[in-house]
C-alpha cells in the first residue's frame, strides 16, 4: 500500500519564494498525515502559465535555485513530485521533478507540448522523453505531465510495461465548461484499460483570464473514482492506494473529510467567475472594485459575483443616470445595492451631456443626432468610472456579456472602459440562468426580479431596446455559439434551421467588431473558446464568411 497525497494548490506566477513556501507547507501537511508520496501540479514551482518569463535567464536561474532549496528540505520518508521548468532558455523542459531525502532523485520531461487555444508551449519548451519510473519503497510510479495523457501515444502503456504500480498525472488544466467530465473520462479509461490506479493532480485558482478548477481525483484499477478534491479551492487529497503488503506496518486511519462537490452547471460557472475575479483582484493588490449599476441584469450579476468573491465592503456601485434612464432602472440599481449591502454613489450625467453638446454644436452643424450622441453618453460614463479608479485605486469591472462583445453591441472607450470584464465569456442567455440560480441559492430576490424580467435596453435614447439592433438573445446566442465556439461555416449553421440572411448578418457583425474586442479588457474564460488568447483573428482582413 502507498499513501498518496495530491496537493491541489493555487500558485502565483513569478512568486517563486512564495510558491516554495506554499509547497513546503503542503509537504509538511502531507507528512503529518503519513503520506509516502505527495504530488503538486504542473509548473507549480513558478506558477502556470509563466509565458515569456520562460525566456528570461534570471527567471530560470531562480527556478533552479528554488528547486534545489526545496529538495534540500524534503524528508527521507516522503517523495515529492513537483512541476518546474528545467534546463535553460532555448533548451528548456516542462518537467515533473521527484525529490526525497534532501535530494533531487528523478526528472520526467513532458513529451506532448500543446500549441492550440490558450496553450503555446512549443514557444518555450522542447519535447522530452517520458521516464524514468519513480520508486517509493516497493512501489514504482509512472509520472506524466498534463497533455501527455490527452494525446494518443504509448506513454502510459510503456510505464505499465516497465513495471509501474501507480500512475500520476500532474496538470495545469484551465477550467472550461465540461472540462472535468472530459478529464474524468480520460483518466478512468486509462485506469481501466491498464488495470492500475491513476491519480490526476490539477492546480486551482485564477491567473489573468484563466481559472483553474482543481478537482484532482484518484481512480482505482477498475476506473472508478475513489476520491475527489474540491472545485475552485486549495485542497489536500490523501488516499491509501493498493493493499497492505505482507509484513507492512499498517498506517493510522485517515480522518474523514467533508468536501462540497459541485455538480450543478450554473453553480460551477458562477464559482469559476467568482474565483477568477477574486484571484485577479487579490493577486494584483487591489483592495476595492467598482461597478457601474444600470439597473439591468448584466451589471447586477457582475456586482453580485464581486460581492460573493470579495465581500460587500470591497465593492462599490455607481449609478450614472441620464435623462433617458427610466425611474425603474434607477430604482432597480438602488434596490440591488441595498440587497448586496454595498455603498452606491449617484452621479447623474445630464449636465455633462449638455456640455458635450455645446462643445460639439458648431462641428456638428447640419447633422441630426444619431448613434454618436448615444455613444457620448457611454463614454461620459466610462470617463467617470476611470476617474474614480484613478482617484481611489478602485478596479473598474466592466459588465458586457459575450453576446454583446461578439457583435460589437458596446461602445469603445465607454462601457468597455475598465480593468476586468467579468462576464465577457458568458452569453446573455447564461447571464439569466446564473442570476436565477443565485437567487435560488439566496432563497430570495437578491438580484431584483425587475432587473431579470425587464426587456434589455442600453437606455441611450427614448424607448430603446436591444432588439432594435439585434435578434432576440435566445435566437442570437445559439448562432454565436456555433460560429465562434464550434467554428462552423455559415452554410452548416443554416442547416440547423436559421435563415441565410440572419446567419450572414450575425457572422458579419462578429467579423467587423474584432477591433473592439482587441481593445477591450480581458475577461474570465469559462467556455471552450473565449475571445482573446483562444480566438485570434486579424483586424485588417478581407475574408468574410459567405
Amino acid at each position: 500500500m502507498i499513501r498518496l497525497a495530491l496537493a491541489q494548490i493555487n500558485p502565483l506566477v513569478g512568486d517563486i519564494p512564495g510558491n516554495v513556501r506554499l509547497i513546503g507547507d503542503y509537504m509538511a501537511r502531507a507528512a503529518r498525515m503519513g503520506a509516502d508520496v505527495v504530488a503538486f501540479p504542473e509548473l507549480a514551482l513558478c506558477g502556470y502559465p509563466p509565458e515569456d518569463l520562460l525566456v528570461k535567464k534570471s527567471f530560470i536561474k531562480n527556478c533552479a535555485e528554488a528547486l534545489a532549496s526545496l529538495a534540500a528540505i524534503t524528508p527521507k520518508d516522503l517523495t515529492v513530485i513537483v512541476g518546474a521548468p528545467t534546463g535553460k532558455p532555448g533548451a528548456l523542459y516542462n518537467s515533473a521533478c521527484a525529490l526525497s531525502g534532501g535530494e533531487w532523485i528523478a526528472t520526467i520531461h513532458k513529451t506532448e507540448l500543446p500549441n492550440y487555444g490558450v496553450f503555446d508551449e512549443r514557444r518555450y519548451f522542447l519535447p522530452g522523453k517520458n521516464g524514468p519510473l519513480v520508486k517509493r519503497g516497493s512501489v514504482a510510479i509512472g509520472v506524466s505531465v498534463c497533455e501527455d495523457i490527452w494525446v494518443e501515444n504509448d506513454i502510459l502503456i510503456n510505464q505499465a510495461r516497465d513495471g509501474a504500480d501507480l500512475l500520476i498525472n500532474i496538470s495545469g488544466s484551465p477550467y472550461r465548461h465540461n472540462a472535468f467530465n472530459l478529464r474524468r473520462d480520460l483518466v478512468r479509461g486509462a485506469s481501466r484499460s491498464l488495470g492500475m490506479p491513476m491519480a490526476y493532480c490539477n492546480q486551482t485558482g485564477g491567473q489573468d483570464e484563466l481559472v483553474f478548477d482543481g478537482r484532482s481525483f484518484i481512480c482505482g484499477s477498475d476506473g472508478e473514482i475513489t476520491a475527489e478534491a474540491m472545485a475552485f479551492a486549495e485542497d489536500l487529497l490523501v488516499v491509501d492506494v493498493g493493499p497492505v503488503a505482507p509484513g507492512e506496518a499498517a498506517k493510522p486511519p485517515l480522518p474523514p473529510v467533508e468536501r462540497h462537490i459541485i455538480r450543478d452547471e450554473d453553480e460551477e460557472i458562477y464559482t469559476a467567475l467568482a474565483t477568477g475575479l477574486r484571484d485577479y483582484v487579490n493577486k494584483n493588490g487591489f483592495k476595492t472594485v467598482v461597478v457601474a449599476l444600470s439597473g439591468g441584469i448584466d451589471s447586477a450579476l457582475t456586482a453580485t459575483i464581486a460581492v460573493d468573491a470579495l465581500g460587500p465592503g470591497r465593492v462599490k456601485g455607481v449609478s450614472l443616470p441620464s435623462p433617458h434612464s427610466s425611474k425603474g432602472s434607477v430604482d432597480d440599481a438602488a434596490h440591488l445595492a441595498a440587497n448586496l449591502g454595498i455603498e452606491m454613489l449617484s452621479l447623474p450625467i445630464g449636465e455633462l451631456m449638455k456640455s458635450f453638446d455645446g462643445v460639439l454644436a458648431e462641428a456638428f452643424t447640419g447633422r441630426e443626432p444619431d448613434i454618436t450622441e448615444e455613444n457620448i453618453q457611454a463614454r461620459i460614463r466610462g470617463g467617470i468610472m476611470m476617474a474614480l479608479s484613478n482617484k481611489f485605486g478602485w478596479l473598474v469591472l466592466t459588465t458586457g456579456n459575450k453576446s454583446e462583445t461578439a457583435v460589437g453591441y458596446c461602445t469603445l472607450y465607454g462601457d468597455t472602459a475598465g480593468g476586468l470584464a467579468v462576464i465577457k465569456d458568458v452569453f446573455k442567455t447564461r447571464v439569466y440562468s446564473l442570476s436565477l440560480w443565485r437567487n435560488r441559492k439566496a432563497g430570495r430576490e437578491l438580484i431584483p426580479r425587475e432587473s431579470i424580467e425587464k426587456e434589455p435596453s442600453a437606455e441611450l435614447r427614448p424607448g430603446q431596446k436591444d432588439t432594435d439592433s439585434l435578434p432576440p438573445y435566445d435566437v442570437l446566442d445559439p448562432i454565436l455559439r456555433e460560429y465562434i465556439e464550434h467554428d462552423k461555416p455559415i452554410d452548416e449553421i443554416i442547416k440547423l434551421g436559421y435563415s441565410k440572411t440572419l446567419v450572414s448578418r450575425v457572422a458579419r457583425m462578429v467579423d467587423l467588431n474584432e477591433y473592439k474586442r482587441r481593445q477591450s479588457p480581458m475577461g474570465i474564460k469559462i467556455t471552450a473558446k473565449a475571445f482573446g488568447r483562444d480566438r485570434r483573428l486579424p483586424i485588417t482582413c478581407r475574408f468574410h464568411e459567405q
